[in-house]
């Protein structure tokens, strides 16, 4: 049996309740993963460094989310990618990240930037899936074993 769904994909402020919910899921998520509650390197998006947060609603329930904090070169990061683990799979992760590299050559952004671990291999494909290329660890990142870094052109 084939289910369809009405996706949406909606800006929404940093702190809005649907984007706490699911940042604090991803969190538990990395916890878990990672073993200690702080493994990001640097200072965490705000809502004052976040300058859009998309979140993708399948049937009105918030499934997962991306947002990009603008960098001091005036480039943009990817930031708090996630999907709710019972959507995973289905197109949503997708869905939020050409969002948010449509917004982004939007405000005529030459390239995207992001940050995963090592202990997300699941990301890893997923970002080298979609025309992410790996660099060399940026910013806070630079020299954190945890820590793999990626580009795309736009």
């Amino acid at each position: 049996m084939e289910y369809t769904y009405e996706l949406e994909l909606r800006s929404v402020p940093f702190e809005h309740a649907d984007s706490v919910m699911l940042r604090s899921a991803q969190r538990a998520e990395l916890t878990a993963r990672y073993k200690t509650e702080d493994s990001e390197p640097g200072v965490k998006p705000n809502s004052d460094s976040v300058v859009v947060f998309l979140i993708a609603y399948v049937d009105g329930i918030p499934a997962g989310c991306g947002g990009l904090r603008e960098l001091d070169n005036g480039g943009f990061e990817i930031k708090r990618m996630y999907v709710t683990p019972a959507q995973r799979g289905t197109g949503i992760a997708i869905a939020v990240l050409r969002g948010l590299e449509e917004w982004a050559r939007a405000q005529s952004a030459a390239e995207l930037v992001l940050e995963t671990g090592t202990a997300q291999p699941d990301a890893m494909r997923f970002y080298e899936r979609e025309g992410y290329n790996r660099i060399d660890n940026f910013g806070a990142y630079t020299g954190e074993d945890l820590s793999v870094c990626y580009s795309k052109a736009l």
